[in-house]
């Protein structure tokens, strides 16, 4: 005599892999969306202006510009052509000063600058100063070509990012990233920041709109963001990276076996 299907476990059995399904992907609001506490009802509020500091192994493009044409050439650096990765012609492109570890520079005619615990603006109107003695409308312009911030962790695109200019926030370095995964902590994002000799490790909530408030937002030279993994990524990559379409299997197997005795019952 064949033994008839226990329907009932069957019926367990489907809703306890449901549930393990439903446990292993769910995430909440809170986990997920950004600013969760900004007001949407407050009056914009400007956010304060971000000078950089220049610091030891900034590499700076220096330009020096006058009516005085024959007079601004001893100030500038040659421009020099240079190659692309494959080894072709990839353009012209000015020279840099690297700062060395003494927050130096050694400039034409002028000598040796420091220019280490300095903005961009204050440089500046240091070395227009001491232009005066040979130039009567020198204008001058530095720009930091080598600001680079590290992205790492649960971002769609990890890797170094070389910046333009010197002013970039976490949120712009996140979006170059292509944005945080969905397994991202969002409340837990690690800023590793150079400051003199040392190293200083900070946190920061992206859930919450105290971000715009907080000394991280804008990043500094060297900065490496590294985004935590949830506990449902750590909790996959200890099982298995294929879990969740392991489980779905599974409780469709389940059904379709419950369909197949109810059907032959």
């Amino acid at each position: 005599m064949i033994k008839k299907p226990n329907f009932s476990s069957l019926k367990k059995g489907i809703i306890l892999t449901s549930l393990s399904i439903l446990l292993f992907s769910c995430g909440s609001r809170q986990d997920i969306v950004y600013f969760q506490d900004a007001d949407m009802a407050a009056v914009s509020r400007p956010i304060e202006n971000y000078n950089p500091i220049i610091k030891p192994d900034d590499a700076l493009t220096i330009t020096v510009s006058s009516l005085d044409l024959e007079g601004v050439r001893p100030f500038n650096l040659s421009a020099v052509s240079y190659a692309d990765n494959q080894g072709a012609y990839g353009g012209v492109k000015l020279q840099s000063y690297l700062v060395d570890s003494n927050g130096n520079i050694d400039f034409p005619v002028l000598g040796k600058l420091k220019l280490a615990g300095l903005t961009r603006i204050q440089a500046t109107a240091m070395i227009e100063d001491m232009l005066k003695e040979y130039l009567t409308d020198a204008i001058v312009i530095i720009r930091n070509v080598n600001f680079k911030v590290s992205v790492l962790g649960e971002v769609n695109r990890p890797g170094v990012y070389t910046i333009e200019n010197d002013r970039i926030t976490i949120l712009e370095a996140l979006a170059m990233a292509g944005d945080l995964t969905i397994n991202a902590e969002r409340h837990n994002v690690l800023v590793i920041r150079e400051e003199g000799n040392k190293k200083t490790y900070n946190r920061v909530n992206l859930t919450s709109e105290q971000i715009f408030n907080s000394p991280l937002y804008y990043l500094t030279q060297n900065d490496v963001i590294y985004v935590t993994p949830n506990n449902s990524r750590i909790k996959g990559s200890t099982i298995g990276p294929s879990t969740g379409t392991t489980l779905t299997a599974i409780s469709i197997l389940i059904t379709a076996t419950a369909l197949v005795f109810s059907i032959t019952k």
